[in-house]
Order: structure tokens, then sequence, then C-alpha cells
């Protein structure tokens, strides 16, 4: 996969790209754009709005569709990704419990934003995090990290895990990335998927939990 350095998403003056819609983040360091190598949007870049922005977030003018694939979640059960969330508001994030900023930066703002908007707007959410470190990242260990962030939250997030080849089919099924140097340099765009089992936003360290409640209501009027 070919990489260049990742611009700002952020300015509202001009329509970006970035580069097959994902980027790659080094836990600690600094971010690429990288192609996806298999995701439907692998030829072309997918447009992230400028001014007429519909989201908080990312815009993603070509959406994401809903991925498929089957891991392991934290009390040790396969948990079909397409079965348990389809039809249903989802966010998606790819990512391992020792990172020290993206990771829990990116769950915090979930906690965050869930606890400022109506409950009525994700009784139907889901929020799924997915290791890229499974040799470190067992059921138990995702369990504790996640209830961290959501010990006083409606809505608990999910944690999965599985071998390294079904961590791997699970982001090339989403379109992102495949994470490098033992998961420690991946995806750090959550992904936002509607009932309509697209996503049509994503976020990244640029958005604020503000960004990701916003969105969500303009997720949750639009089932």
């Amino acid at each position: 996969m070919s990489s260049a350095v990742r611009s700002r998403l952020r300015p509202a003056a001009v329509a970006l790209s970035l580069c097959a819609g994902l980027v790659l983040a080094g836990c600690g360091g600094s971010a690429t754009a990288e192609g996806d190598g298999g995701h439907d949007h692998s030829a072309g870049p997918a447009q992230v709005e400028g001014p007429d922005d519909a989201f908080a977030g990312l815009d993603l003018v070509e959406p994401y569709r809903r991925p498929s694939f089957t891991l392991t979640d934290t009390a040790g059960a396969p948990y079909d990704f397409t079965a348990a969330t389809s039809g249903r508001p989802t966010l998606l994030f790819f990512g391992y419990t020792n990172c020290p900023d993206v990771c829990p930066t990116t769950m915090a703002n979930v906690a965050v934003a869930l606890r400022r908007v109506d409950p009525a707007v994700v009784q139907d959410l889901q929020v799924v995090f997915v290791t890229t470190d499974p040799a470190f990242d067992t059921p138990p260990v995702l369990g504790e990290y996640l209830a961290q962030f959501d010990a006083d939250l409606p809505t608990r997030f999910i944690g999965l895990t599985g071998n390294q080849e079904a961590i791997e089919q699970a982001q090339l099924s989403t379109g992102v990335p495949l994470a490098e140097d033992d998961g420690r340099q991946h995806s750090s765009l959550l992904l936002l998927y509607g009932s309509d089992d697209e996503a049509h936003v994503a976020f990244d360290a640029g958005n604020t939990p503000q960004d990701i409640a916003a969105d969500l209501g303009v997720v949750a009027a639009a089932a």
C-alpha cells in the first residue's frame, strides 16, 4: 500500500480528498493516508465536503457499506457484526487497549457524546470496538478496558477480538487499511453507520464529542 503525508481534514472553505477514505494513525505518532487495498472505493478517493457539509464530522460523499465479519465478544461468544447491527445506528472503531492516545480519546469522546444526547436517539445504537492487537486483547482484557468508558451508560460498548486472520478480514471487510506494527498503526476513523446500513459520516481526532452527538441526532432522524 502506498502512503502520503496526511493533510488537515477540517478546513471549511474547500473540499478535500481522503486517500481511499481512511487514515492510519500511529498511536503516539503522526498519521498517514493509506490506500485501503480491497475496499469498494479503492478506485478513487472518498470526498470530504467543505462549506456545505451535511454532518459535523467528515462527510463521505460515497458512503461505506456496513461490513460483514464474525469475531469473538467479551463473553467469549461469536459475534456476527452484520446480524447484530444491521438496520441499527452503529459506531465502529479499530484500535487496541494499550494505545496511549488515539484509542482512549476516541472512546472517551463517544462516551461523552452519548451522555449529551436524548436517550431515545441512542436506544438502538451499537458501539463496537475491534482490537488490532488480538495477541494481547483477550475478551477479559477488552471487557475491562471498555468498562472504563461505558460503566454508567445505558448503551454498553461491544469489544471484539479473534485470531489475526479474522481481524485482518474484518478490517478488509470494513474498508480500512490493515493495521501495521503489531496493531499499533491503525485506522484513526470512527465510522457511523445508519439504518440504511451505510456510513455517510466518519470522525477523526479533529472531531469533538459535540460533533459525534450532533451527527448521531442526524442519523437517528433519518431512520
